[in-house]
């Protein structure tokens, strides 16, 4: 048996940022390490110039994906105005951007990608190096000192994270582990996609023992330096399931 956290996701918006390549800014299909490990640290007040506290976070935990719905993709075509960089210059909120001199104002174009009416379940585990146990982990997504959103500012969360703290034989247990429905009939709406995927870091074995039907792919979304946005590769794996032998 091994100790879990595991919380649900769930928004009429989310983003999941992929390698952006000029002014498109993609969104994967579900939540990376990047995003996730940016969500607890988020709940636990840590702030971007915190390298220690980044840092400890980053080495300290492991992290899986259980993906009902991926959700509807939209595709926003963005413009924003911000200031260039500036030594000695720095702005702290939005207002002090829009309120510096019009000169140093640009705009900037992209296209922006979104998934809507998304669900996930995510499942947490603590590697050797953690400085915090799950059990602050789980305190901190039900009281967090920052606001939590799946992936951008514009996407809240919709429903609680309903964070527990489990027992489990395997990891893939614990990613099905069982919430409290969303809305009456969930199970019904969770059909309606053909596959659930499980996406997991690690071997391919940590998910249940089995590495038959599982892929893999090197992805960029392991944080290295939250500050300068800096990441790096690492293995992925996923699978995926009926989503009637799951639901």
């Amino acid at each position: 048996m091994s100790e879990y956290l595991v919380f649900r996701l769930y928004a009429p918006l989310a983003s999941w940022g992929e390698a952006a390549v000029g002014e498109t800014r993609p969104s994967g299909t579900c939540p990376g390490r990047g995003a996730l490990l940016g969500l607890l640290g988020a709940a636990l007040g840590l702030r971007r110039d915190d390298a220690e506290g980044q840092a400890a976070l980053f080495g300290g935990f492991r992290v899986a994906v259980k993906q009902y719905r991926a959700g509807t993709l939209l595709s926003d075509y963005h413009t924003a105005q911000v200031p260039a960089s500036q030594s000695r210059v720095r702005y702290r909120t939005r207002r002090d951007e829009l309120n510096a001199p019009r000169k140093v104002i640009n705009t900037v174009l992209s296209s922006r990608q979104y998934r809507c009416d998304g669900l996930w379940t995510v499942a947490i585990q603590a590697a050797p190096a953690a400085r915090q146990d799950l059990s602050t982990l789980r305190d901190a997504l039900l009281k967090p000192v920052f606001p939590l959103y799946l992936g951008r500012r514009a996407c809240p969360l919709a429903a609680p994270l309903a964070p527990e703290v489990v027992d489990c034989d395997s990891l893939k247990a614990a990613l099905d582990h069982e919430f409290e429905p969303l809305v009456p009939g969930q199970q019904a709406w969770l059909r309606d996609d053909a596959a659930c995927l499980y996406a997991w870091e690690g071997r391919a074995t940590d998910l249940d023992g089995d590495d038959r039907h599982v892929e893999s792919n090197d992805v960029w979304d392991d944080p290295l330096n939250r500050d300068r946005w800096q990441f790096g590769p690492r293995k992925a794996f996923r699978r995926y399931q009926d989503a009637r032998e799951v639901a």
